[in-house]
């Protein structure tokens, strides 16, 4: 088994090493083929938690470069303790970037974007990625976009 796949999943999915394993096992070692397959594991996962309450947060802003267009979004979680992992936080901010540039009209249309960096995932899987790495409900509340 691939050593470099192993971490190259691990880190774009947050999923456990069993999962990974199981998953390029299913595959033949192919490492897309095992990606799509994780994704759909963390949809999956992601699935069962959207039941539970997000209740706690953060609320983060992005000011774009030429001081013309900013963004602020409420992204939320089950408990203080994720709201404050580096990793949500990581998460809002690149929501926050996201929304200044493709300007969604709503939380729907939002999710269902292409995320700006990476135009292979849409935001919804991106939050599926996080919902599978932190093991908690992620939601999106609201966001606001400032133009002038």
């Amino acid at each position: 088994m691939n050593i470099e796949k192993i971490k190259n999943l691990r880190d774009s999915t947050g999923l456990s090493f069993n999962e990974i394993r199981k998953a390029l096992d299913e595959t033949g070692g192919d490492e897309q083929r095992a990606r799509e397959i994780l994704n759909k594991l963390g949809a999956q996962i992601a699935a069962k938690k959207s039941a539970r309450q997000a209740k706690e947060g953060v609320v983060v802003s992005y000011i774009h470069s030429t001081r013309k267009i900013g963004s602020m979004v409420e992204l939320l979680c089950e408990t203080d303790f994720v709201a404050r992992n580096i990793e949500f936080q990581k998460l809002a901010h690149e929501l926050a970037m996201h929304i200044a540039a493709m300007k969604p009209d709503s939380v729907e249309n939002l999710l269902a974007q292409p995320f700006v960096r990476d135009q292979d995932t849409t935001v919804l899987e991106l939050i599926n990625q996080h919902v599978a790495k932190l093991g908690e409900n992620i939601q999106v509340g609201r966001f606001e976009i400032f133009e002038i």
